[in-house]
Parts: structure tokens; C-alpha cells; sequence
């Protein structure tokens, strides 16, 4: 369980509206931010929501990866989008990866505002020894 978790909410994003309306769009940008950062993809799936007319709205899309996995959500009536980007660093540190994926992706979104959290997964915490 050893790994690394990245997680964003994304505010405000100035990106082409365009991307957080179209799977394809969307699906492309996330699988090869994946591949170009050296994650391995195993498979992606991406749905288009719609509106009641038919027009595009949100897409929730994911991207399964050998390492473990990018999530990401958006809603282009607010131009928000919640990203989640998890690696597994069992037999390799693949942080800088995780990092990178992380990175690219928040750069072409161009969020007015980022609220970001880094969570390291599979460490436990042990109480302190009493007397110590």
C-alpha cells in the first residue's frame, strides 16, 4: 500500500470550455499526461454527461495504470474539476511520476484557484511507547 496520493480541487478553470465538456477531448489529455510521464495505462474508461437538450456537461473519467490510477471530474457549468492521481510505490518510488501527471494536467486546466493535498498511503502511524 505504499504510495502516493495526489488530490485536487480546481477552481475557475480558464482552459478552452470545450475540455471539460468533451470525453474525448478529456480522455485524450488524461491518458497521454499518463504516458508521457512514464505511468504505464492499462485501460481508461470516460463518460459523457448531458444535459436534458442533448448538449455536452461534466465528464467523469478514469485511468487505470499498472502503478494504480488517475480519477478526474468536471463541471464546465462551474469550470471546476476534481482531479486524483494515486501511484503505488511498492517496487519502485513512482512520486515524481504521480507528480508529473499531477503537474500537467493542473497547468492545461489553468485554475484561478488550486486546493491541493498530498496524502502518503500505507504508512501507519504507531502510538507512542508508553514512557517515552
Amino acid at each position: 500500500m505504499n504510495g502516493l496520493h495526489l488530490i485536487a480541487d480546481l477552481y475557475g478553470c480558464r482552459c478552452d470550455l470545450t475540455l471539460l465538456k468533451e470525453r474525448a477531448q478529456l480522455q485524450t489529455l488524461c491518458v497521454d499526461a499518463c504516458k508521457e510521464a512514464g505511468l504505464t495505462v492499462l485501460g481508461d474508461y470516460f463518460f459523457q454527461f448531458t444535459y436534458d437538450n442533448g448538449e455536452p456537461a461534466g465528464v467523469t473519467g478514469t485511468v487505470v495504470l499498472a502503478e494504480s490510477h488517475l480519477a478526474i471530474h468536471t463541471w464546465p457549468e462551474d469550470r471546476n474539476v476534481t482531479l486524483d492521481v494515486y501511484v503505488c510505490n511498492y517496487s519502485r518510488d513512482n512520486s515524481a511520476l504521480a507528480k508529473a501527471v499531477y503537474d500537467r494536467l493542473i497547468e492545461v486546466f489553468a485554475p484561478v484557484e488550486t486546493v491541493g493535498h498530498r496524502v502518503v498511503r500505507g504508512h501507519i502511524e504507531m502510538p507512542p511507547t508508553e514512557g517515552v
